[in-house]
């Protein structure tokens, strides 16, 4: 289990994190959700060691991370960054392969070879592993970079807005992955989404922020709900459930929240 205990953080005279104390349930499905500003993104960065908390730990399996080698660490994390950028003209293949760096050091052996192609075939991606990543759609790009990370092999997946910018078929398609290395393969996935429809249909555990504070934490049942996410957002809510899931209905706010 990956917890989080004191965490601060400030730059300056500006505090983005304040006393964050959170857990992360093993080979479960994390949303961090809550609005612009709160804090989700420092957060995930400092479970990844790419960011430094002003005071706090971070703790994986009761162990403080700042105690583990860089390389040992990347054996057991692996993080895809919003957005991530290549400027290499790289194929599909090539790039998943670089999962493989906390093993192979670049020297790629039979077993990393399989991993790769496991990696590829688990994102149905056999018909685009020839492509050139510039050659590939927003979607198809961030199937390839999410390919990278699982092939990276960790027990635990860090991912910042996996979702951004993707139409709704991606979208499902990378929702669907996630959950299924949860449960098909243990690992424990922490993202930081947006769509509180996604993460409601989608995620087991959900820490929800507000201000560089953790606001509520806990199953979708004790924290997707209209009391609870009306406060996080400042948004009316209206929640409905189906044999799919449950539906956040949030548009068109009653006249008092429109103000």
């Amino acid at each position: 289990m990956i917890t989080v205990h004191g965490i601060h953080k400030t730059y300056g005279s500006k505090t983005v994190l304040r006393g964050v104390d959170a857990s992360f349930p093993p080979r479960q499905l994390t949303a961090l959700i809550g609005p612009n500003g709160a804090g989700k993104t420092t957060l995930l960065m400092m479970i990844a060691r790419l960011m430094e908390p002003t005071a706090g730990e971070v703790r994986i399996e009761g162990r403080g991370v700042a105690g583990i080698a860089i390389g040992d660490y990347a054996r057991r994390v692996a993080t895809l960054r919003q957005s991530p950028d290549f400027n290499l003209r790289l194929r599909v293949e090539e790039l998943v392969a670089f999962g493989r760096f906390p093993y192979s050091r670049g020297v790629l052996t039979g077993e990393d070879q399989r991993i790769i192609d496991e990696a590829i075939a688990f994102l149905s991606l056999q018909a685009l592993r020839h492509a050139y990543l510039d050659e590939l759609s927003g979607g198809q790009r961030q199937m390839a970079f999410l390919a990278m990370t699982i092939a990276q092999q960790t027990d635990c997946l860090l991912l910042d807005e996996p979702l951004n910018n993707l139409d709704i078929k991606h979208a499902v398609q990378i929702m669907r992955a996630l959950r299924r290395l949860c449960d098909e393969q243990g690992r424990t996935v922490i993202l930081v989404v947006h769509d509180i429809n996604f993460a409601a249909s989608y995620c087991d555990h959900f820490v929800a922020m507000k201000v560089g504070a953790v606001h509520c934490a806990g199953s979708v049942d004790e924290v997707i709900t209209e009391a609870r996410l009306g406060e996080l957002y400042g948004l009316d809510f209206e929640i409905t459930h189906s044999p799919r899931g449950r539906l956040c209905n949030y548009f068109n706010p009653l006249e008092r929240d429109a103000k």
